[in-house]
Formats: structure tokens, sequence, C-alpha cells
């Protein structure tokens, strides 16, 4: 069975006006997603800030939110470093505290080797006992995983089941899927290549839209997954200015100003993100108001 199946929120951590982070409001955006048609919450993901987090804020987040889930959603944990050993650590740490599933990106700086990336991952699975889904974003961690790592790694370590797929190249994703007999769990990283990557076999999405749009975004994978490919597109193309809108600065500078619109006060950005800036803040809202959203 797979980790999970549907759109998963790549949910942001918020902040208090001091930095710190706030847990009452992410009680609340836990609660928001168990009741807004999310299916998933994946927590200290890129879009979580993780790489400004301390490893203890790290794991405190993951930690509440594995208890505040509460067994109503699955709960996948960012556990990734360019340091093996520390991803080990907190890898292990997230599955004992009970983590559905752990989301491990490529390590960033470092630039591994292909053989690299495959010692790094199977040294992480041989000691955290969860299903782990990776993650191939080059354009962020400047290494990308190739196809036929991720076919290694699907076929030969029993708990790497998966990977979430953001490098935007379809040809490869095409090819592992063709690699691993379709076997591989496959996840968009990308809110705007959701249905391409259903057609292909995916299970769904880890998403940035989600934060704004659970709903609508639940639905673009539920309608696929009924047969109703025609009305799923209908979604994905409609999204499509939203989704642009949530990158047109680097993520999560738009995604965080968007649910601050939405009036739940989640919070600024720790440093070097800085904020949005006001024209992109004033074709965010009204990319949000075409789609429907609500604003404060």
């Amino acid at each position: 069975m797979a980790v999970f199946e549907g759109a998963g929120v790549a949910i942001i951590t918020p902040f208090h006006a001091d930095g710190s982070i706030n847990y009452d409001k992410l009680s609340e955006l836990i609660d928001y997603h168990c009741e807004g048609g999310t299916d998933a919450i994946i927590i200290c993901g890129t879009t979580g800030e993780s790489s400004t987090l301390t490893e203890e804020e790290h794991m405190d987040c993951i930690k509440f939110t594995i208890q505040q889930a509460k067994g109503r959603l699955p709960v996948i944990a960012g556990t990734g470093s360019n340091c093996t050993r520390t991803a080990i650590c907190m890898s292990k740490e997230a599955a004992e505290a009970g983590a559905d599933g752990l989301l491990i990106v490529t390590p960033y700086y470092n630039k591994a080797t292909q053989q690299g990336l495959i010692a790094h991952y199977k040294a992480i699975a041989a000691e955290a006992k969860a299903p782990i889904i990776l993650y191939s974003v080059s354009s962020r961690t400047g290494v990308n995983i190739e196809a036929s790592t991720v076919a290694t790694l699907v076929k030969e370590v029993e708990n790497i089941v998966g990977v979430k797929e953001a490098s935007g190249n379809i040809s490869q994703v095409a090819k592992i899927m063709q690699l691993t007999d379709g076997n591989a769990e496959l996840y968009s990283g990308n809110d705007d290549q959701i249905v391409p990557i259903l057609s292909l076999g995916g299970k769904g999405v880890i998403s940035v839209l989600s934060n704004v749009a659970p709903r609508e975004t639940h639905d673009i994978v539920a309608k696929f997954k009924a047969g109703d490919v025609a009305g799923s597109c209908a979604l994905q193309l409609k999204a499509l200015p939203l989704v642009a809108q949530l990158f047109c600065e680097v993520n999560p500078i738009p995604v965080k100003k968007a649910v601050n619109l939405m009036g739940m006060d989640v919070g600024g950005l720790r440093m070097p993100l800085s904020e949005l800036t006001p024209e992109h803040t004033e074709s965010l809202a009204q990319a949000m108001r075409e789609f429907g959203i609500k604003l404060a």
C-alpha cells in the first residue's frame, strides 16, 4: 500500500513575530488540512523552511505534527540533509516518533555522484525503518537523481518506495516508471504537472498549492483516479495562473504571503528569505480571487 494517494500538502511553518515557531498556529493549520480535503501532511520540507530550522526545531515540528494529526492524515517527515549522518539521525528519530513516511531530498551543495546518492540513501534506509520517498529537485540542490538511480534504489531497498519528482523533466519521469515496471510510488513535485504525472502512473502530488486550495488540489487527483480525466484536466488548467503566482518568487515566499492574505496570520519568513514585493503581492491576490479563494 502506498504511503498516501492524493494531494499531500507541503505545509508551511508558521512563526511568531520574534521568529520562533508558532505551534498554536501550526495546530490550526493541521486541523484546517485534516478537515479541508488534504490527503497527507508533509512537514519540514522546502516549503516549511526546513533549511533555516535548527535540528531541535526540525524534530520538534515533526513530532508535534505527528501528535496533532492523531492518525487523521498520514504524516511524511522531511529528514534530508547534505550530511548523511545527520539525515540518518533525523530519519531514525522521525520513524521512531511514528512518521508514516520520510521525504529525503538529495544532498545539496555537495553535488554527489549517482554512486554517492545510492550509498547515501542506502545508508539512511538501513537505519530508518519507515517508507522513504526520494526527493529529486535539482533546481534547488544542484544534483539530479537519474532514472536509473531511482530504479536501482526502489528495486534493491525494501523501504525505499518511490520518488517526489520535481525535475520538471517528464521524459525522465516516464523513464523512471519504465525502469521500475511502474512499481515506484511516484508523486509530482510540481503543481503544474499533476495530471501529466498521474497519467504515467503517479500516486498524487506533494503540493504547495494545497496550502491555499486543499480541496481543489485533492479533486485534481481524485477526479483523475475516478476516471474523470477531463474534469481533472480542467481543474489543472484552471489552477495554472495561481500556481504561476505561487512561484513568482522563490518558494515559500509567495505561498506564505498567500496564506496570510487568507487571514491565517502565519507570520513572516526566516532570513535570508524576504517578503514578497508589493507588485507580486498584488498579482498573487488577483490570481487567488480569480481562482475563487476568499481573502481576508
